[in-house]
C-alpha cells in the first residue's frame, strides 16, 4: 500500500502555543494510528515547525511582510502581488497531498482582530484548491463563531463550504457555521484538541496543610475583537489594569503568582504588570509548549486565565480554574468541564469582584478537582471517537485494513 501524503496547515510555529498544541495533537495521532503517512507542513513559522516536530514545513505566505502593516506604495504592492503568488504556491503544495489537515485553531472565527485578507484568504485558498485538485481538506476540531464583516464571513463560509470534513471544538462554533449557511448536519462536535496530549502529572501534597500555594495567572495581549477595533485601546487599559489590580492582592495576601502566557505578543502585559507590582512574589514562566503551560498549572493551587489554551491547559491538568472570558468560546469550554460559574469578563475586569469569585473557586477546590478529573477522562473518550471517525473519513483504506484485523 502506497503511504499517503498528508499535509498540516495553519499559522503554526509562529508563537501562538495553542496552535502548535494542536498539531502536536495531530502529529501523535498521525504517527500512532498511521505510521506509513509521509507528512509536511505549509505554515507560518516554517523553521521553527521543522526543528520542533521533525517534519519538512514550507512559509505560508510568499511576501515575508505579510503581517506587517503596508503604509508605502512599495510594501502594498508586495503584498497584492503576494495574494496572487499564494495562489499558485498553494495549489501547488496542495497538489501534491492526498490529505491535508487543519489541525484545531480557531480557524473559522473573527473573536480576535482579523482582516479577510491575511489568515482567511489563505485557508480559501486552500479549500479552493483541495477541491478543485481532490484533495482531502479536513478541518478538524476547529473553533468558529458569528462573522458581522462581509468579506471575512464570505471567505470563512466559502472555505468550511468547500472541505471534506468538518468538526468543532464546541457545540457553538457547529451553530455558528449553520447559522453562517454551512450544511453542518454530518458534522461533530468533539473536546479541543489539546485534551489529547498528555497530562503531566499533579503533585499530591503530604502532611498537614501548609500556607497556600502559588496562583497561575494567564495575561493576554487584549484589545478586543474584531468589532471593538474603535476602542481596542481602551479595553486594552481597561483588562491590564484590572488584572494588574487583582495580583496586586494576591500578593497583598502572600500569595506567590507565575504570570503565564500564551503568545509571544503577551511578553508585553507580564512585563507590565511585573513593573507595576514590583514583588518577589511575581514571576513570570517561560514556556514554550502546551506542556509546559500545563506543568506550571499543574502546580498551582488555583489558575486564572484569559488564553483559551491556557484554561485548556488548567482544566486539563485538573487544577481549579477562572475564566477571564472574552469570547463565548472560554464561556462555552468552562461549561462543559463544570466551571460554568467562574468566568469574569475580560473587556471588564472588576479586581474586586474577580478576587470574590477566586476566593469562592479556592473554597470548593477538592470539589472541582474531582469533576475536572472526571470530565477529563470523558474527553480522552471522546477525542479516540474523533481519530477513529477521523480515519474513517480520510484514510479508507487504512480504516478498513483495520476492521479486517479487528474481525480476524
Amino acid at each position: 500500500m502506497t503511504a499517503a501524503r498528508v499535509g498540516v496547515f495553519g499559522l503554526l510555529g509562529s508563537g501562538n502555543l495553542g496552535n502548535d498544541g494542536s498539531l502536536e495533537a495531530v502529529l501523535g495521532y498521525l504517527r500512532a494510528e498511521h505510521p506509513e503517512a509521509v507528512v509536511d507542513a505549509l505554515c507560518g513559522g516554517p523553521e521553527v515547525v521543522a526543528a520542533r516536530y521533525g517534519i519538512p514545513a514550507t512559509r505560508l505566505h510568499w511576501y515575508r511582510g505579510e503581517y506587517r502593516t503596508a503604509s508605502r506604495a512599495g510594501a502594498i504592492a508586495g503584498k497584492g502581488l503576494g495574494k496572487l503568488v499564494d495562489a499558485v504556491r498553494t495549489a501547488a503544495w496542495v497538489r501534491r497531498h492526498d490529505v491535508v489537515i487543519v489541525p484545531g485553531m480557531g480557524v473559522l472565527e473573527a473573536t480576535l482582530p482579523l482582516r479577510p485578507w491575511g489568515f482567511p484568504y489563505s485557508l480559501f485558498l486552500l479549500c479552493a484548491s483541495g477541491r478543485l485538485l481532490r484533495t482531502r481538506v479536513a478541518l478538524v476540531g476547529v473553533g468558529a463563531d458569528a462573522i458581522s464583516d462581509r468579506p471575512t464571513r464570505a471567505l470563512v463560509r466559502g472555505a468550511a463550504r468547500l472541505a471534506a470534513y468538518r468538526s468543532y471544538r464546541d457545540a457553538l462554533s457547529r451553530d455558528a457555521m449553520r447559522a453562517m449557511g454551512v450544511d453542518t448536519s454530518r458534522d461533530e462536535v468533539y473536546p479541543d484538541l489539546a485534551f489529547a496530549l498528555p497530562t503531566p502529572a499533579a503533585s499530591a501534597p503530604s502532611g498537614p496543610p501548609g500556607p497556600p500555594g502559588p496562583v497561575c495567572v494567564g495575561v493576554m495581549d487584549f484589545h478586543g475583537g474584531n468589532d471593538d477595533r474603535a476602542r481596542a485601546e481602551e479595553i486594552h487599559r481597561r483588562y491590564l489594569d484590572g488584572t494588574t489590580r487583582f495580583v496586586r492582592a494576591l500578593v497583598a495576601d502572600g500569595r506567590p503568582v507565575r504570570l503565564l502566557t500564551g503568545d509571544a505578543c503577551d511578553a508585553a502585559v507580564v512585563a507590565a504588570i511585573l513593573d507595576a507590582v514590583d514583588s518577589p512574589l511575581v514571576t513570570a514562566a517561560e514556556a514554550a509548549s502546551l506542556a509546559d503551560l500545563m506543568k506550571e498549572t499543574a502546580a498551582a493551587d488555583a489558575v486564572v486565565a484569559t488564553r483559551y489554551h491556557n484554561l485548556v491547559c488548567a482544566l486539563k491538568a485538573g487544577t481549579p480554574t477562572l475564566a477571564l472570558s472574552y469570547a463565548a468560546k472560554s464561556d462555552a469550554l468552562m461549561e462543559s468541564m463544570g466551571l460554568g460559574a467562574y468566568c469574569h469578563p475580560a473587556r471588564e475586569v472588576d479586581a474586586d469582584r474577580l478576587l470574590e469569585q477566586f476566593r469562592s473557586l479556592e473554597g470548593r477546590s477538592a470539589e472541582l478537582r474531582r469533576t475536572l478529573a472526571e470530565r477529563n477522562l470523558a474527553a480522552t473518550r471522546q477525542l479516540g471517537d474523533q481519530f477513529t471517525a477521523l480515519t474513517a473519513a480520510l484514510f479508507p483504506a487504512a480504516d478498513h485494513v483495520h476492521t479486517l484485523r479487528e474481525a480476524s
